[in-house]
């Protein structure tokens, strides 16, 4: 199952980093079989500087990525990012190919920008709710919760909630059982519980 995470510039650290070690950390547990294959994606192939100047290295752009199973979009400062044609273009795109699309925190206002006619349960960062609010009225923006599961479009709050939500996405793409070896192998308190 490929998982695909896309970062961008500035986007926040653990928002990407987190899940891609949920992902990674599963399947290296789950007996030699190599059960998510998980990868950056940038909109370019060059080095992206996330937050306080951590530089990443994108495994695909938005170009040349193989095909997706899951497409988790990474938060942080996300205003510039939403008014690029190119990105949320391409996002749209993938809402109509992939299985599932999870968010972190910010992340949520780019999924919003690029598909207007989502309307669901979310959640984000509890500093951004009342912008979610206000900008995206269409959405039914659920606080205090870890993540929200809508079916295909599951939501986190912020930063340390991304590998919540993405232990969640484990148990319900794999199995509870190896979610529950993958948090205690990452030595995190999972809260199984929005």
């Amino acid at each position: 199952m490929n998982i695909g995470i896309f970062i961008y510039p500035e986007a926040e650290v653990l928002d990407f980093s987190g899940p891609f070690e949920v992902f990674s950390t599963a399947s290296r547990l789950s007996d030699g079989n190599q059960t998510f294959r998980t990868f950056l994606i940038a909109e370019h192939s060059a080095a992206v500087s996330a937050r306080a100047g951590y530089k990443v290295l994108p495994d695909y752009s938005i170009e040349d990525h193989p095909a997706l199973d899951v497409l988790i979009i990474s938060g942080g400062v996300h205003t510039s990012e939403m008014e690029n044609k190119v990105v949320t273009d391409w996002i749209k795109e993938q809402s109509h190919c992939v299985k599932l699309i999870a968010t972190v925190c910010t992340g949520i206002f780019l999924l919003a920008q690029a598909s207007p006619s989502l309307s669901c349960k979310v959640t984000t960062h509890w500093e951004d709710i009342p912008d979610l609010r206000k900008r995206f009225s269409r959405f039914h923006v659920v606080e205090g919760v870890r993540w929200v599961d809508a079916g295909n479009i599951v939501s986190s709050g912020g930063i340390s909630a991304g590998i919540d939500m993405s232990l969640h996405l484990v148990s319900r793409l794999h199995s509870e059982e190896l979610a529950a070896k993958t948090a205690h192998q990452m030595e995190f308190a999972w809260t199984q519980d929005t």
